[in-house]
């Protein structure tokens, strides 16, 4: 797995990476590609719907030839001062920083001499942009801005509500080791929810499009494939940084703690005692399923698929959860004892698979909200299926005892399918309107 860039490149060209490059994150990385390519196609979609008369401009008054105003200044500067203090603080204190860059961001930890430099460079930078652009008499501009013009706040605001509510809803689904070290919980780059995200961020985009008249029904439609596109190139960062949204153990094969390979285990027994190689992962596990024998596990040797679809150990995974590689001292240095089914890598292919699904659907949809409609019901199957072989919390509701994720997903199918069955609205076309 790679954890970080060092481990990235390492292995991608076989030379000895710089240390520094810890610093940078896998996840972080699929995390800013799924971004990138949901703002993209969100895009794409909003000006097809800009060309069709459903979405119109939002007219603002401006005004042009101004100087920069003290409140311009300060959060230029203060924001280069900030910028400043924590890179600075990357490049002086990197082999601190590198294990929890998260952790690093929050704190008080910093280059006061670099900050202040960037703030200086800011805050004169923003005086200048003004200065060049001032006139003798300032003029009042009335500008057109249409929804595609205001993707990154859109962004923005559902990147940020968005890594909130999946914290939040991390912490709800874990209770017990979140009370335990709730700032490391909070500020760690693993532990998200993706279903706390999706609530979150939908209602503060919600409010921000009411907010700027711009028709929720039909922005819902546009970031549908969106999306689900963002969730499948996410998942793979889940699963190349090894962050732990892995399935049930595939206890046909057993790690080599020395190499880090797997092998096929003989029988259960071979299983069991891989198992207890780690007593503080193995009762974890007790600790979480109440024993030995209820810890979720599928014993399949045969398989048409290659191995790595079906059994993997995220060895260096970034959680450093399962048993120490011998005689590996990198920050991350352990490996699972029994092969996983890799479910983030499946979930990533299915999702980006139905992204497809939905793109070629927006065209054709007759009403409003049916694309959206169609996009809560496959993710809520998508995800149920899938938490039938994850290791997740679960609750105890009497009869049953699903997992968080399967009880919201539930409701998303159930709420997909009443809109496609009671919502009509006056029937729309794609044909883009001549000019």
């Amino acid at each position: 797995m790679y954890p970080d860039f060092q481990f990235l490149l390492q292995d991608l060209f076989g030379i000895e990476a710089p240390g520094w490059l810890s610093i940078f994150k896998v996840f972080g990385l699929f995390v800013a590609l799924a971004f990138l390519a949901a703002a993209y196609v969100l895009v794409k979609d909003l000006k097809r719907k800009e060309a069709l008369g459903w979405m119109q401009p939002e007219f603002v008054e401006t005004i042009v030839g101004k100087p920069a105003t003290t409140s311009e200044l300060v959060w230029a500067t203060l924001i280069g001062f900030l910028l400043g203090y924590k890179v600075g603080g990357f490049w002086s204190h990197w082999q601190e920083v590198a294990p929890n860059p998260m952790g690093y961001i929050f704190s008080l930890q910093g280059n006061l001499i670099i900050g202040l430099l960037f703030a200086a460079v800011m805050g004169y930078s923003k005086y200048a942009e003004k200065k060049k652009q001032q006139l003798a008499e300032p003029v009042e501009k009335r500008v057109a801005i249409y929804p595609h013009m205001r993707i990154t706040e859109f962004i923005v605001a559902a990147m940020v509500a968005g890594l909130a509510g999946a914290k939040i809803f991390n912490a709800l689904e874990t209770w017990e080791q979140f009370v335990k070290n709730p700032i490391e919980s909070l500020f760690s780059s693993s532990g998200l929810t993706f279903y706390g995200g999706l609530i979150t961020a939908t209602i503060v985009v919600a409010w921000y499009a009411r907010r700027h008249k711009i028709p929720v029904k039909h922005l819902a439609d546009s970031f549908a494939p969106a999306l689900m596109l963002a969730y499948g190139v996410g998942r793979f960062g889940c699963h190349f940084a090894g962050d732990g949204d892995w399935g049930i153990f595939n206890s046909a094969y057993i790690t080599d703690a020395t190499t880090g390979l797997l092998h096929l285990a003989a029988d259960k027994q071979t299983y069991l005692s891989a198992l207890n190689a780690d007593p503080g992962y193995l009762a974890e596990l007790t600790h979480q399923f109440g024993s030995i024998d209820k810890i979720p596990h599928i014993f399949e040797p045969v398989s048409a698929l290659p191995r790595w679809m079906v059994a993997m150990n995220y060895a260096h995974n970034v959680n450093n959860e399962g048993v120490r590689l011998i005689n590996d001292v990198s920050n991350y240095n352990h490996v699972l004892p029994v092969a996983v089914f890799p479910t983030a890598m499946w979930e990533a292919i299915t999702c980006i698979g139905l992204f497809f699904v939905l793109w070629a659907l927006r065209k054709r949809m007759k009403h409003a909200w049916h694309l959206t409609g169609i996009y809560l019901i496959l993710n809520g199957l998508e995800r149920f299926f899938v938490e039938k072989i994850r290791v997740n919390t679960t609750y105890d509701l009497g009869f049953i005892h699903p997992t968080q994720a399967e009880i919201i997903s539930s409701v998303l199918v159930l709420l997909g399918l009443g809109i496609l069955i009671f919502y009509k609205d006056k029937a729309t076309t794609g044909e883009i309107k001549p000019a």
